[in-house]
């Protein structure tokens, strides 16, 4: 029976010397080349080094990938081929991706809703400043209001279309709108410019429609309708003009063009309660077939 030959009990340094005494004068031959290939293969590399499919990158070893050899880059470099296989996320991943949703928050749409929100109560210490008559302080309250409403027009497009939808945005955005309106309105009806009357349907149409708004839901989202943001329009305007010191037929269109507000309020209240209706009816009518589904 033949023995194993000492060069290759020796491991791979006998390996390489084999291959040096394969042919004469040290050159190797084709099964010497072979066997060092073979061994260069199976040596080991420096700590964290990464060895080649089939022992062939000698990043291993400390040697160089041979050209157009992309199997072999791709191990050396790390590149993760298959996701799926058990890989475990970075140590550290999920406080890293914390980190990147709280910064998140400061996008421009949000910046610009808690502008919203910082107008208010400087445009109500603008209108109220020197009893609230001034034209040169109303002048400024009606720059600080106009500023929130198209500030409010830009802020929600720019969440939809460069994706920076957020929670804080989801609350927010709403709470400004409501806060600029309703501080326009009880001050113009706290100067006797506007009717209480008026101020209470806007205002009790606005919360109502957004406490519908979380009571349906369970069954969907209310989209928003074109009467609702031609109302949202018009009411701007009016409130715009109102906040203004204006006389004569200025005077007088302010007061036809808050009548038109006021009517496109209900108006677009009651079709938001029949959608309401409509859609609580039929997420309770799909969850029944649902359930008989599951049941039969």
């Amino acid at each position: 029976m033949t023995g194993v030959p000492a060069s290759a009990a020796g491991g791979p340094s006998g390996a390489r010397r084999a291959a040096a005494n394969a042919a004469p004068g040290g050159v190797p031959g084709a099964a010497g080349r072979t066997a060092a290939r073979e061994a260069r293969g199976a040596a080991p590399g420096p700590p964290g080094g990464v060895p080649g499919a089939d022992g062939l990158s000698g990043r291993g070893s400390g040697g160089k990938n041979p050209p157009g050899d992309e199997v072999s880059r791709g191990a050396a470099s790390g590149d993760v081929l298959d996701a799926g296989d058990g890989a475990k996320p970075p140590r550290g991943g999920k406080i890293a991706a914390a980190a990147v949703n709280q910064a998140s928050v400061w996008n421009i749409a949000n910046l610009l809703t808690m502008l919203r929100l910082l107008l208010v109560p400087a445009f109500v210490a603008l209108m109220l400043a020197d009893g609230g008559y001034d034209p040169a302080w109303r002048s400024l309250a009606w720059a600080a209001f106009a500023i929130a409403m198209i500030t409010d027009l830009f802020d929600g497009h720019l969440a939809r279309t460069y994706n920076l939808v957020t929670d804080f945005g989801k609350i927010a955005d709403p709470i400004a709108d409501k806060a600029i309106m309703g501080a326009a309105l009880v001050c113009l009806s706290a100067l006797g410019d506007l009717p209480w009357w008026v101020t209470g349907v806007i205002l009790g149409r606005e919360l109502g429609i957004t406490l519908l708004r979380f009571l349906v839901i369970r069954y969907g989202v209310i989209p928003a309708s074109r009467g609702g943001k031609l109302k949202t329009l018009t009411q701007g305007v009016a409130v715009g003009m109102y906040v203004l010191a204006l006389t004569g037929w200025l005077a007088t269109l302010r007061w036809w063009v808050m009548a038109a507000a006021v009517v496109l309020t209900v108006v677009t209240g009651l079709d938001y309660v029949k959608q309401a209706i409509v859609l609580r009816r039929r997420g309770i009518a799909e969850r029944r077939a649902a359930l008989e589904e599951m049941e039969a």
